[in-house]
Parts: structure tokens; sequence; C-alpha cells
């Protein structure tokens, strides 16, 4: 049998086990990986020395720590809460978290940023006795629209980086066209009014909350360095490095040790047990396989598929990779479909005479904004109705639709709309 077919029939199981056991993704891909090295697709030294990311890994990790470190120190519920004192409204107050958590969700992961937006948001509808499914929903969509707009905001965002030889200024300013970052803001304000629209009937008068106590400052300035370091190495070298990873790791081990000199060594382990290392090795797997892949030679077979069915109409090949992109995305892990998909994209567009950010663009805004499409499209997602769940609230499929379905077609249209009329 050709080699070809194999790796294609190991690539699709692995596909199908992450859809049906995600909680398992890590399992799933390693595995195939491990499959791969056996039967010689790529060699180990390889696997370890050109396809792992280890840039990526690093920042990945060490972005995670810092997240943690942000939640612990309360700054952001202290800020929501001012945020709140000032709302004039109940509508406006709901309005303005939500846009919080999606700027908080540009710097901090998905997951990250609703687990401490969460609290903010029960305590507000138990305040005023309002259903929380829907604020909830809202929380986790809006932090999947922002994970998009910097090089740190999620997983995909740094694969793209990586691949595309972007830096962190690279995300705002590009050649000098607006980038991804402006992008996903039109995406943001769209998102804002509907969800004013949505939640304008409780216009009410201004909400009173108990103002949040910081517990320390350290964790905010780890943040502000990691995005400044992060914009000056890109600067200085043009993207995405080895530098990159490690400065973020070391500012994340600081803050570990700090953290583990202010509250003891039992939560500091407890703060590392409870990293994403599914995600991170889940990463590590699929890079091997999607190295693979390419080896084989499929990803080249799949992009001249795609060459013929769209000929010579950009458009249509623009409209295919965003509505391609949202749709699978709301159903499959994003991570190793961009994976495989950057390659394909940049080749579409490089053969049409194409701009690659136009295709690469759009690829990104759909896999990362159809993650909101369905209640298991994203992490971020699955935990915010668990933490629904444990209120004693449970969210139907047909229920996440409602925010869902409309938000993710309005925020991909109109974001996907000012990548064709700036990058064209």
């Amino acid at each position: 049998m050709n080699i070809k077919w194999i790796v294609l029939g190991i690539a699709v199981l692995m596909y199908v086990f992450v859809v049906i056991f995600p909680g398992r993704k890590s399992w799933a891909a390693l595995g195939a990986a491990i499959l791969m090295l056996i039967l010689r697709v790529v060699s180990p030294a390889a696997a370890i020395g050109e396809l792992i990311n280890w840039d990526v890994i690093l920042i990945f990790v060490g972005s995670l720590i810092i997240a943690e470190l942000f939640i612990y120190s309360r700054v952001p519920a202290a800020i929501a809460d001012a945020i709140v004192a000032h709302s004039p409204n109940v509508g406006i107050a709901i309005v303005a978290i939500l846009m919080m958590t999606g700027i908080i969700s540009a710097f901090v992961e998905n997951v990250a940023t609703v687990l401490v937006m969460a609290p903010i948001a029960l305590a507000f509808c138990k305040k005023l006795e309002l259903d929380p499914l829907y604020f909830m929903v809202g929380l986790a969509v809006m932090a999947n629209l922002q994970g998009t707009a910097t090089l740190v905001g999620d997983p995909p965002s740094m694969i793209f980086a990586d691949f595309a030889n972007y830096g962190f200024n690279d995300f705002f300013v590009y050649q000098g066209k607006a980038s991804i970052f402006f992008a996903v803001q039109i995406g943001m304000l769209a998102g804002a009014i509907f969800f004013y629209i949505y939640f304008a009937r409780k216009g009410g008068a201004r909400v009173k909350m108990d103002q949040e106590r910081i517990l320390s400052r350290i964790p905010t300035l780890l943040l502000v360095l990691m995005i400044a370091g992060l914009a000056v190495f890109s600067f200085i070298f043009g993207g995405i490095s080895l530098w990159s990873g490690l400065l973020v790791m070391f500012l994340g081990l600081a803050g570990l040790l700090w953290y583990l000199r202010r509250e003891g060594r039992g939560k500091a382990l407890d703060l590392v047990k409870g990293l994403d290392w599914d995600t991170a090795l889940f990463l590590v797997g699929i890079f091997v396989v999607v190295g693979a892949v390419a080896e084989a030679g499929l990803l080249r077979d799949f992009a001249r598929l795609l060459e013929r069915l769209v000929g010579d109409n950009v458009f249509l090949g623009f409209f295919l990779v965003a509505a391609v992109s949202t749709l699978i995305s709301g159903f499959v892990d994003n991570v190793p479909y961009i994976i495989v998909m950057l390659p394909v994209a940049a080749n579409m567009a490089a053969d049409l005479g194409l701009r690659q950010e136009l295709y690469m663009f759009t690829l990104l805004i759909g896999s990362c904004m159809g993650g909101n499409l369905t209640p298991f499209g994203a992490s971020a997602n699955v935990v915010s109705i668990g933490i629904l769940r444990k209120q004693g609230r449970e969210c139907s499929f047909s229920q996440w639709l409602r925010i869902g379905l409309p938000f993710t077609l309005l925020t991909t249209i109109v974001s996907a709309a000012f990548i064709w009329f700036v990058w064209r």
C-alpha cells in the first residue's frame, strides 16, 4: 500500500479520536506521532529538531503560568468591578464586562479569561436575579473572538506567527497595512453592538458591587513585561524566535518562584499541575503528525484540489476558506486544522498572485471565530457550560445557538470583509 494512504489514514483516525474523545486529544496526537516515527515517515531527529516548534511550546507554557498568576492577583476582577460601578445601567454594564473579557483574552489564554471573569458575571446575575446562561455564553464567545488578535492570545495565533514569520508587532501593522488585530477589533465592535441590542431590555439602574481587593500587582508587571519583551524581540529578530520563547518562559518561571515564596510549595505545585498540559502535549504530537502529512505530499495534493475547484476566482477561494474554516472549527479542534491549512492557504494565494495574508488571515479568522458556533467548538465554551452546570443551570445545544450562531456569523463576516478590503 502507498505510504501516502497510510499516513492519511492515521491522520484521519487521529482527528476522529480527537472529536469523539476531546479530553484525550494529547493521547491521540502523540499516538499518531509515534506511528509516524515507527513507519519512518519522519525520523526522530527531524521530529525533535525540525518539526516540533519549541518556540511556540515555550511561549504557550510560559504565558499559561503568567495568566494563572494574573487571575490570582485579582487585578482583572478589580477592573471589572470598577467598570460596573461606572456603567449607567445594567445593559451597558453587561456589555462592558463582555468587552473587557475580550480585551483580557487578547493577552491571556481564553479558558483562563473565562475562569477569571465568570465569578464576576455570576455575582452580577445573582445580585440582580438574572439568568446567567446567556451572560456566560457571551463570556466564552468574546474570549474566543479576541484570542485571535495577538501573538499570545491563543495557540492558533502562535502557530500562524511561526509559519508566517510574524512578530508580536506584525499582528498590529504589517508592511504599512492594518493587520489581524484590527480585523478582530472590527468584529468585536460588531459583537458588542449585538450584545447591546440583546441585553438592552435589561436597562435598569446603575449597579453597585463590592470592590475586589487586589492581592498583588507583580503578575500584572510580568504580563506587561511579556508583552513589551515580545514586541522588542519581534522588532529585533523579525518574527517569533527562540529568544521570544525563552523570554516568556523565564518570566513565567520567575512568577512561579514569586508565587512559591508567597503561597508555599503545595499551592505552587497545584498551580503547575493545573496548567493545560494536555494542549501542550497535543501541540507536540500534532507538529509531528502534520510534518509527516507534509512529507508524504498530502498537503500539496490538497492545495491542488482546492486550486482546481477555485480556478482563478479569487473571491470564491476567499469565501471557501472563510466558510469551511468557520464550519469545521465549530466541531473540530482548530489547532490541527490550522496547522494543516496554513501552507495550503499560502500556496493558493501565491498561485493566484495574491498577498498570502488575504487567505491566511481569513483562515485564522474563520478557524478561531468558528469555535463560537457550538457549545463544544472551543475549550472556553466547555468550561463556561461546566460553570453553569455547577450553578444548577443547564445549557442545551439550541440555547447556545441563540447567541453562538448569530454572533459567529456577524463577527466572522465583518472581520473577513475588513480583510478583503484591506488585503485584496
